[in-house]
Formats: C-alpha cells, structure tokens, sequence
C-alpha cells in the first residue's frame, strides 16, 4: 500500500541482481509504499551467488532462497538480459524512477602490475573463478591446465577456491554445480601441483578458517608448507578478535604437513608465504613466476633481496576486484569503485555492495549496505520536491522504452524455466547442469516447452 499523501509507490531501479541488489530491496520492501524493478544484464539473476561462490559450497549458495522470495514479491519485477550502456542509459533510469540503485559489483580483476602479466596463461581470478562456475562471460576462456604446476596469488579466501577446486576430484566434485566443460578439463590436466603465494604471513593472511580447514580434507590431494614460515605465537598487542582468529588459522597450518614429505596423493597444494611476485616470464606464454622473498619489519612489508623462480603453465592472481566505469556516474580510479557518500552519489542515485565499498566481507555484508540506501531513498524521495508530484513513469516507462527499441528482457517466470531446465538436466547428485551461455538460456525460451519466455 502506497503512504498516505503519495498518489502511487514509490519507484526504484535497482541495477544488478547480486546479494547486494537483493538485501538493498529487501529493506525497501519493510516499508512498503514501492515499485521495485531489478534489472540485470544476464539472464540469469543471484549475481556473485551463482558466478562467484565456489562451487562445491553449496551451503552457501541457499541464501538465494530468500532472494527468490523477494524476486516473487509482488511488488518486484525482474528484467534480465537487459544491459546499462546497451539498453539504456543512467540518465534515461534517473528519468523513469524516484531513485536508482547501482548494485553492479566489482568483476573486473585488480592487475598486478609486474611484467610479463599480460602473457597467455595469466588469468586473473574473476576470470577462472566465472569460467568454472560457468558465467556466460567466462565460458570460452579455455585456461591453460596442460603444466604440472599452477600458481594462486593471494592469501584470501577466493584464492583458497581456486586451489581447492583445482585439486579435487571428480567424485569430490559430483555434488556441484561446476560448469561440465572445467570439470572435465580439471579432470584431464596433468597438473600435480598448486602453489598459494602471499606476499605477507600466515598472521596477516585473510583466510577463513572454514575454508582453511577444509584444505586439510581432501580426497585426491595433500597440503604441505614450509614449518619455518610459521611464527611461535601470535603477538599479544594483535586486536583481541584479529588475534583469535589468528590463533585458530595458526592451529590448522600447523597441522599440514611439511614439504618434502608425502602421501601418494595425485596432487599437492603448497602455501608459500612471504614470497611478494616480481615477474612473470615467458616468450609466447606463461613458463614460469619470478618471486622475492619478504620480511615484516616494523609492521611494514619489505624485500629481502633473496629470490626464485617457479616454473608453471597458469598463474592465477586473486589479489583483489574493481568495479567498471559507468558512463555518466563519477568514479574512483584509486579505489576501483564509483564515487560516493555513504552510498550516495547524488539526487536518487546510490550505490550498494562492493561498487560502493570495494571488495570486502561476506555475502551477508551487503546487508547494511542495503538497509541504508533504504533509509537515504525514503528521506530525499519523501522530503523533496518530487514528493508531492511524483510524476515519474517507474516500471511502465521502462517496459514502454524497451519495446520501443525491441529489446526483448526475461522476466522472473522465464529465469524459472531457465532454473528448471538446468535442475532437470543435473547428474546424479548434483544441484544442477548449468547453460553457461545466454544464447542457450534464450533458445531454451523459444521452444514451446521453454516455458515463461522471454
């Protein structure tokens, strides 16, 4: 029911249908009195949950659950496959609605800035992470998995992905939804060893210690570390919740086994740590990963002069994302996120989730983020000058806009026939078999049986 003193809802756009598109018209829903319009350029919504999130974490992929609810809400309308740039422009969204969302997250690889990264056989983790999960921007990438090493740099949770992924086995992997042709080429590669390379320490590494642990338990592969690389204690001075943390991780490292042991598994995960990448080498591609040792003194990172090399056919940076330039919304070059205040980026125009705030926190982090977007649109859309005019066409301006230039968009009925098909055509034991282009999700809509249709 629309507020008293408002002849219609209030109408939002909100650009791109990751968590944090979802927890932004979660909070607006509380409220009521809204029109919310999500619009994604894929198909396919649920962003970072379907492309992002490692697939043998199912558990975590259930969030998604309350985003159905939400996408079902009465309230909502979803238009896939309609792109910002493509379709239509920021001006022509801030001319239909009271307010715009920008919910559009960061997939564009932070580079590493050394020589020889743009040789063939670099590819960064936004890249390899889409291309296993099977996103349609992802699905021709083809890495190369034909060497008998791999590097991962990073010390996060995202390069612990990678890694995992990379060594499990088929039967590990029966119960995801990995997309066929990256289970099949992991399964074939020859590849018997990852390599985790950090610049800092185990204490300053960002690994949960979920994940942590979970490396310690995999059928097919090993996990081995220098010892010496480990500190006695964690310092005291460490914030108490930093330190505990600290501990825990310290604990499961621990219990890995030094290198040069072994067990007969077919593949081995190594973490090197205080190692800081200097160059990739190579002549027509990747052959190998020139490294410097590191050292923390003072608190400040710097080199020892001691370096290597490690030969390998891929290396995989997961040091970080940044969002993409939007035409006609102001940017931050140095932080690789649109510019904005607390969310806001001027008169009905904000921001939520890592284009916002960088690439930082779980799923559930975009929550607050949501909660106030929501805030901030009720008081500039309900004390301002619009208020009482609320002349803006909202969803039937859009819908008017896109016939007019015959973009057809795929509707929340039509993603359900997509989910369907997918869920239908799943292994055994596995969630779902999924199209990893958007010409398959359209063609599957054409067919009569396609239901929903675009």
């Amino acid at each position: 029911m629309a507020r008293s003193g408002r002849p219609k809802p209030l109408s939002v756009a909100i650009v791109g249908s990751g968590p944090s598109g979802f927890y932004a018209a979660e909070a607006l829903l509380r409220d009521g009195g809204v029109a919310i319009d999500l619009i994604e350029r894929l198909p396919s919504p649920f962003g970072l949950v379907r492309g992002g999130v490692a697939p043998d974490h199912q558990s975590t992929k259930q969030v998604v659950r309350a985003f159905e609810r939400t996408a079902e809400h009465r309230a909502v309308a979803y238009f896939g496959h309609v792109e910002l740039g493509r379709d239509l422009t920021i001006d022509e969204l801030r001319g239909l609605y009271d307010a715009v969302v920008l919910a559009v997250g960061a997939p564009a690889d932070r580079p590493l800035g050394i020589d020889g990264e743009a040789l063939p056989g670099v590819v960064g983790s936004a890249a390899f992470v889409g291309w296993y999960n099977g996103h349609p921007d992802f699905a021709a990438l083809s890495p190369p998995l034909d060497g008998r090493r791999a590097v991962v740099i990073g010390n996060g949770n995202v390069a612990l992905d990678v890694a995992r992924v990379l060594v499990k086995s088929p039967a590990e992997m029966a119960v995801s939804d990995i997309a066929e042709d990256a289970s099949a080429a992991i399964a074939a590669s020859p590849l018997e060893e990852v390599v985790l390379l950090g610049r800092r320490g185990p204490l300053e590494a960002r690994f949960s210690q979920k994940e942590l642990r979970e490396m310690g338990g995999l059928e097919a592969a090993e996990v081995a570390l220098d010892p010496g690389q480990l500190p006695a204690a964690v310092p005291e001075e460490l914030p108490e919740r930093a330190r505990r943390l600290a501990e825990r991780n310290l604990a499961v490292l621990r219990g890995f086994r030094a290198v040069g042991g072994g067990t007969g598994k077919r593949r081995r995960v190594r973490f090197e740590f205080f190692a800081r990448p200097l160059a990739v080498l190579g002549r027509t591609r990747v052959e190998a990963l020139r490294w410097e040792r590191t050292a923390l003194v003072d608190g400040r990172l710097r080199g020892t002069g001691e370096t290597g090399e490690l030969s390998c056919g891929l290396v995989v940076p997961a040091i970080g994302y940044r969002s993409r330039r939007i035409p006609g919304v102001p940017f931050d070059a140095a932080h690789g996120r649109l510019r904005n205040r607390e969310g806001r980026i001027g008169p009905g125009l904000y921001c939520v989730g890592w284009c916002r705030r960088g690439p930082s926190g779980v799923i559930g982090s975009s929550k607050q983020d949501g909660d106030q977007a929501a805030a901030a649109i009720r008081r500039e859309c309900e004390a301002g000058p619009e208020a009482s005019q609320n002349g803006k066409a909202g969803r039937r301006g859009l819908r008017r806009l896109l016939a007019r230039r015959a973009v057809t968009w795929v509707d929340y009925p039509a993603w359900q026939a997509i989910d369907a098909a997918e869920r239908a055509a799943a292994p055994a034991g596995a969630p779902r078999r999924k199209f990893v282009t958007v010409e398959d999700m359209l063609a599957l809509l054409e067919r009569p049986s396609g239901g929903g249709g675009a």
